[in-house]
């Protein structure tokens, strides 16, 4: 007679449900805490910048996303400095990965609201208006804004605001060894509001504006406001490293790829730049046609151009001293003001 043959033991059957419950659980209580975590910090933020010149509020927040992202959703959210400027986004969308929540990329599909200490607001609304932000606590953090088909448009009884539209803009802030920071910031094919002596060198055509630099003693880069900031940063002796300043005007080009700046006590720009000019001559024609810079002085800088250039290009030294702007003998203006 045969022996009965066991029973199959259901064990093996049950153990991987039981396996991939217990997991989805645990994973279920991980994305609960990260989520709560992501809102006291948030709290924690908040509750920082409120003891120094900024303030952020928001009218609601809802955290969902599960199981792989954090998706933050914000109404009415606000961040006020104290020297009276305001940034406002009636919709904010932001989202980070489970697997990297210090990443963080955002969306205003309303367009957001920036408020002048006098001026006004300005709405900005764009087709694609975008930033991401990882590296928070670093000087400067690792930060993105970008926007494409972007319109300024001043609220009813502002003051203009210079530009109306533009097809780019591009900002980007990167941390780097040695306490130094850099920065790349670009607005392309920009309409502006010129008149006078820019209106004239322009043309009535889009301006492209660029900047490339690094920055030196970036973590003194910080104050109650713009002015303070820039003052603590300058008395650290923090200089700026040019890597290229560009801005395109009609016909008139300044390319500059070479030189060190910093900020006078006057909050002007100090230092030299080495720059490539075109139609430089045609801008300095201008310039003392306008009575922007004296004849005698129009003259002379073109005619260090006319010596140092090639057809309509030139490559010239610009030296910002004692508030004003010299290109050779000649003084053209008065230096960039920073604050």
């Amino acid at each position: 007679m045969n022996a009965r043959a066991p029973r199959p033991r259901r064990l093996g059957l049950w153990a991987p449900v039981v396996l991939a419950l217990a997991g989805a659980g645990a994973w279920s209580l991980t994305w609960v805490w990260m989520g709560g975590e992501t809102l006291r910090r948030m709290d924690a933020a908040r509750a920082a910048l409120a003891g120094g010149s900024w303030r952020v509020s928001w009218k609601s927040r809802a955290l969902s996303g599960f199981p792989f992202r954090l998706d933050l959703d914000l109404a009415d959210a606000r961040l006020r400095g104290r020297s009276g400027w305001v940034l406002a986004a009636p919709r904010l969308e932001a989202e980070a990965f489970v697997f990297s929540p210090g990443h963080w990329v955002a969306v205003a599909p309303e367009g957001v609201t920036f408020i002048r200490r006098s001026g006004g607001p300005v709405t900005v609304k764009a087709r694609v208006l975008r930033a991401s932000l990882s590296d928070a606590a670093a000087r400067p953090p690792r930060l993105s804004i970008e926007g494409e088909g972007i319109t300024f448009t001043p609220a009813p009884g502002a003051d203009p605001f210079f530009v109306t539209a533009a097809r780019e803009f591009h900002l980007h802030t990167r941390p780097g060894g040695d306490d130094r920071g850099a920065f790349f910031v670009e607005l392309k094919q920009a309409s502006v509001r010129l008149s006078g002596l820019m209106g004239r060198i322009a043309g009535g055509k889009p301006v492209t504006l660029a900047a490339d630099a690094l920055y030196s003693h970036a973590g003194a880069l910080a104050g109650e406001d713009w002015p303070s900031a820039v003052r603590a940063w300058t008395g650290a002796g923090g200089a700026l490293t040019v890597r290229r300043i560009e801005m395109v005007a009609g016909e008139a080009v300044l390319d500059a790829r070479a030189g060190t700046l910093t900020v006078g006590p006057d909050g002007r720009l100090r230092g030299s730049l080495t720059a490539t000019l075109r139609q430089a001559q045609k801008a300095l024609s201008a310039m003392g046609d306008a009575g922007a810079i004296a004849p005698e002085a129009a003259g002379a800088a073109a005619m260090v151009v006319g010596a140092r250039g090639k057809g309509p290009m030139a490559t010239v030294t610009l030296d910002f001293q004692a508030g004003r702007t010299t290109l050779g003998p000649a003084a053209i203006g008065p230096a960039p003001k920073v604050y």
